[in-house]
Parts: C-alpha cells; structure tokens; sequence
C-alpha cells in the first residue's frame, strides 16, 4: 500500500498540493485524475520523494519514505513517466534490463534468468521483434510500451505510471491498459481520459486545485455533477451495453448577455 497523509507541496511560492491524504491499496489499480495544473504529476513526484515536502507524509507498506534510501525506494517501486528520452547507444532489450537493474543491482540481475525476464517483458508489450534494434529507431508509441517491459522487468511491488496510454494507437492502448495487474500488485496512474479511468481502476482520486475533491470508487468518484464543477464542463453519463460508462461532453451555455441600454437622448 501507498499511502499520504495531509501532504501538501509548495514551490515558488504557491501551493501546488494542499493537505492531500490519499491511499492506494494493494491489489488494485488507483486512478488519479484531474484537470490541466491539479497537481497530479506532483502527487507522483512526491510518492517518489522526487520534490520536497512542505507538510505531510508517504508511506510505502508502512514505511514513511523520510527515513528510507533513495535505493530503497528505487527497489520496491517501478516508474513510467509521460514520455521516455532515448538514449540512442542502447537498444531496446538494454534499456527494458535497466528496470532490473534499478531493482537487483548489477551482479543479481546478471544470468540467464534475467534474461528471460527481459525476454518475457518485451513479449509482453509485443516488442520481441526490436529487441536489438536502436531506441532511436522507434516511433513515440514505441517508446512508451519499453518504458512498461521496463516497468515489467523491474519486478517492483508498486508501480507509478504517469499517462502511460500517451502515443498509442486504440490496439496497443486496450493491450497495455490489459497488463496492467500484472506490472505489479500496486498500481497508481495518472489519466486524462476519464471514461479509461472509469473502466480500468478499482480507486479513483479527483485532484482540482492540489486538493482532492472526490475519492472512492469510479462510479462514486467520477459522478457527473462533480465533473461539471471540476472541468467547468457538461457532463453525460450513459452505460454502453456490455454495462461500461461511456462519457460525453459539452461546453455549458455560454451566460446571456443583457441587451444594452440605448443611450439616453437628450433634447435642445
């Protein structure tokens, strides 16, 4: 389990998360969701340690994460970021073992047995076939699903990952989306795609402001009316027929203006 307590972040001088307390439990998939600037990637940033506190506290299985190791926390939690840089001397299967090595070290993760982790990481993402080829090579959507065989190899028993279905087309989104209880027994994501967070998670967080407004199961957590408030939106709620939410929205009404008042004529 991850779990915060009254956490709050501030940098330049604002506050980017405000007495957050949030807890995302083993065994299930825990949503974060928000508008543009709510402060989720800070919410992942701090579950890390990766960005100062101002008040509160992480948890890691019981662990406040103050009195661990940045190799500690390395071992025990997995991360996919919106976006993974290249780094063009590797190849593929290199950069998916560096999640192994980030966990076991240099000497465990040596071996036969790594290697058929690896092996089985890029299988599991349909990467076997650019194994050895150069990151450079491959397109964005490409990129992402090695930073999840990364993830996959890495072994960890909680994983963040921040916008993972980022550059992907519908086939590999569903695929990804699908192995998601198998990268590790605790799972945090950020999403924008709302109807996503409503099919995929057990949990949902909704972040306005750096404070959480709603939390608990996608059909409490997602209601409609908060939605309106939060994204300043119109919110419509329908189940498709295998029983799934499907969202649409629109813009609200834009205010009537009042008709001017003709300007007042005034006789010789």
């Amino acid at each position: 389990m991850i779990r915060t307590q009254g956490l709050s972040v501030t940098a330049g001088g604002r506050r980017l998360l405000d007495d957050v307390t949030v807890e995302a439990p083993t065994g299930a998939v825990t949503g974060i969701v928000g508008p543009n600037g709510s402060g989720k990637t800070t919410l992942l940033r701090a579950l890390l340690r990766a960005t100062p506190l101002a008040a509160g506290s992480v948890s890691v299985d019981g662990h406040d994460l103050r009195h661990r190791s940045r190799r500690w926390i390395a071992q025990r939690i997995a991360v996919v970021g919106q976006r993974l840089d290249p780094d063009p001397s590797l190849c593929v299967a290199d950069e998916v073992a560096l999640g192994g090595l980030a966990a076991r070290g240099v000497l465990r993760a040596l071996g036969a047995s790594f290697d058929d982790t690896v092996a089985s990481a890029l299988d599991a993402v349909g990467l076997t076939h650019r194994a050895a080829d150069s990151l450079a090579t491959l397109s964005g959507g490409e990129l992402q699903r090695v930073a999840l065989a990364r993830a996959l190899a890495h072994g960890a028993d909680h994983v963040l990952l921040d916008e993972p279905t980022n550059h992907l087309d519908v086939r590999h989104r569903l695929e990804i989306v699908g192995l998601l209880r198998r990268i590790a027994p605790t799972v945090v994501i950020v999403l924008h795609d709302l109807e996503l967070a409503a099919r995929t998670c057990d949990h949902v967080v909704v972040l306005a402001a750096g404070h959480v407004v709603s939390a608990g199961p996608p059909a409490e957590a997602l209601r409609p009316e908060l939605l309106d408030t939060v994204y300043d939106v119109h919110t419509r709620v329908v189940a498709d027929p295998d029983g799934h939410p499907h969202f649409s929205f629109s813009l609200p009404p834009a205010p009537a203006q009042a008709s001017p008042v003709p300007e007042r004529i005034l006789l010789p």
